[in-house]
C-alpha cells in the first residue's frame, strides 16, 4: 500500500480564533493507538475547549475528544484521555518559559493529516477581552457590507 502524500485538514478549532489572540502556531506530532488512529481518519474529532499542558517536560493535549472506533471493541480508549504531544524538548521548554512568563495558553487550533501521519497544530494564544471580540464582530459585519455593496456595484 502507497503512502498517502500531502495535507488532509481533519478538524479545526474555530472558536480558538474567536476567544484569543493566536501570537505563534506550531506543528506537532501525536501519540496514539490503533483504533484512535482510525476514528481520526473517520473525522470524528472534537477540539473545543481544548488545550495544552506542560508537565515534567512533556506536553499534553487535554480536552481533545477523540470518539471510540466503531468497530474497535475493548481495544478502544478513554476519547478525552490526555495525549501526549510530540516536539523537540527546546521547543516544549521555550513554550513553557513564555506560557510562566508572559500568561499566555497553549490552545489546539486544528488536526490534519500530514503524509498519512495524525499531526496538530498548536496555537501560543492571549485572551480577548469582551469588549475586543464586539471589535472583532463588528469589523468583520463591516467588513462583508463592504464587499456586498462593492457586488452589487459592479453588477449595475
Amino acid at each position: 500500500m502507497a503512502k498517502q502524500q500531502g495535507v488532509k485538514q481533519i478538524a479545526s478549532n474555530r472558536k480558538a480564533f474567536h476567544d484569543y489572540y493566536i501570537l505563534e502556531k506550531y506543528e506537532a506530532g501525536v501519540e496514539l493507538f490503533g483504533t484512535e488512529v482510525k476514528s481520526v481518519r473517520a473525522g470524528t474529532v472534537n477540539l473545543k475547549d481544548s488545550y495544552c499542558a506542560i508537565k515534567d517536560g512533556e506536553i499534553f493535549a487535554r480536552g481533545f475528544h477523540i470518539s471510540p472506533y466503531e468497530k474497535g471493541n475493548i481495544f478502544n480508549r478513554d476519547p478525552l484521555r490526555p495525549k501526549r504531544l510530540l516536539m523537540h524538548k527546546r521547543e516544549i521548554n521555550k513554550l513553557y518559559a513564555r506560557i510562566k512568563q508572559d500568561g499566555l495558553t497553549l490552545v489546539l487550533l486544528s488536526v490534519y493529516l500530514k503524509d498519512s501521519r495524525v499531526k496538530v497544530e498548536i496555537g501560543l494564544a492571549k485572551g480577548k477581552k469582551l469588549y475586543d471580540k464586539r471589535d472583532a464582530a463588528a469589523e468583520k459585519d463591516s467588513n462583508r457590507e463592504m464587499s456586498r455593496t462593492i457586488k452589487e456595484r459592479n453588477r449595475e
